[in-house]
């Protein structure tokens, strides 16, 4: 069997969805696509825009079964979607799960699962999905140890892959599972509660304090206090200040004493800007707080309104605050905004992605150039 991932309303998880399909969303310590490997035991293709297509590549054949991006997978669902016939399509209410290869007939699922259609799900969902990607990647799995340099609660929650490096850190997984992915580290003096995912060579720097539910993308690197968050992978909040119910794209990275605010002081529900209607949404959330798409940046003291969205590969800066959307390559802050032109974009993406070993090469051009040429209207400075 052929099974393909496919985009649903990928414009309601703008920014982040402009540069990969839904499917390659982090929740828990996998994304969404690398979850479905997992269930499937077999890989997957994605059906997605087609300026992300050279990039996430298509594989039809000639018997298929499409699977909804947004879903994440559990063993009841992963049972029905293997018992769908030709023609028949899986269905949970309104929402269109899977089918293979057409859909002529109805078939329903009545169970729970998690579906990403906005972008506060990623962090909303995220105590669910770690829990059970946790359980998904330790079965019948043993931990390599902890040193006696940590202090440790509820060690039978806690599991470490090999070359992770953990000294003089306490770990309190009496909240929530821990997972701590290949070559990671804890430097000292670093202070969690559960659940959190680390995935590979991602870091705690000294004194870090963070609490669950968040996960740390590959080769992340955090410091100061951060609060349910997810970070996709490759980004920096290296240094002091907060970050809390928040969700950072890829290549991203926060300066020094930046803080989001993600309570407002009347402790009124949070609204989020949607780019697909043009106006803030209902989030039904009194926490919420920063959204940001890949290839952005901020500088030194930056201050994040409650539910603030900045899009792609904008780069903020200046004292005060920057309004609650942010377009993507805007350039500036509180004070105004001018645009950040695509020459200068690249040179900058190729010299950070060259520092994690990564290229930067005619596809990754490309597509931020799309996104550019998409995003245009946004810009009006």
């Amino acid at each position: 069997m052929n099974y393909i991932l496919f985009d649903a309303n990928r414009e309601s998880l703008f920014p982040l969805t402009h540069t990969r399909p839904i499917s390659e969303i982090r929740i828990g310590i996998l994304t969404i696509k690398e979850k479905w490997i997992h269930h499937l035991g077999s890989e997957l293709s994605t059906k997605t825009a087609d300026y992300l297509q050279m990039k996430y590549p298509l594989q039809k054949e000639a018997n298929n079964v499409y699977i909804h991006g947004g879903v994440c997978p559990n063993k009841a669902l992963v049972a029905a979607i293997q018992q769908l016939a030709d023609g028949e399509g899986l269905y949970a209410g309104d929402t269109l799960v899977a089918y293979r290869n057409a859909v002529h007939q109805k078939v329903s699922f009545t169970e729970d699962f998690t579906q990403i259609e906005k972008l506060w799900h990623i962090f909303q969902h995220n105590t669910i999905e770690l829990k059970a990607d946790f359980d998904l990647l330790t079965e019948g799995r043993s931990s390599q140890a902890l040193s006696d340099s940590n202090l440790v609660l509820g060690s039978e929650n806690i599991f470490v892959e090999e070359g992770a490096k953990v000294e003089g850190a306490i770990l309190n997984a009496t909240t929530g599972p821990i997972y701590i992915g290949k070559n990671a580290e804890l430097m000292e003096g670093s202070i969690v509660r559960g659940p959190l995912a680390m995935c590979e060579h991602s870091v705690l720097k000294l004194g870090a304090k963070i609490y669950g539910s968040t996960t740390l993308g590959p080769y992340c690197k955090v410091g100061g206090e951060v609060n349910n968050s997810v970070l996709m992978g490759y980004s920096n909040k290296g240094h002091d200040g907060f970050l809390g119910n928040s969700v950072l794209g890829e290549w991203c990275n926060i300066g020094a004493d930046t803080n989001s605010s993600n309570l407002k002081n009347n402790y009124a529900d949070v609204r989020l800007w949607s780019e697909q209607t043009g106006c803030f949404e209902k989030t039904g959330l009194q926490f919420c707080g920063l959204i940001m798409g890949d290839h952005s940046k901020c500088g030194i003291n930056t201050m994040f309104n409650t539910g603030t969205v900045v899009g792609v590969s904008a780069n903020i800066f200046g004292a005060g605050f920057p309004r609650n959307f942010v377009p993507s390559f805007a350039w500036g802050g509180s004070a105004g905004y001018s645009t950040y032109h695509l020459p200068k974009v690249f040179e900058v993406a190729e010299k950070v992605m060259a520092r994690r070993g990564v290229a930067f090469d005619d596809t990754e051009k490309d597509i931020l150039q799309q996104v550019f040429e998409l995003t245009s209207e946004q810009r009006n400075f």
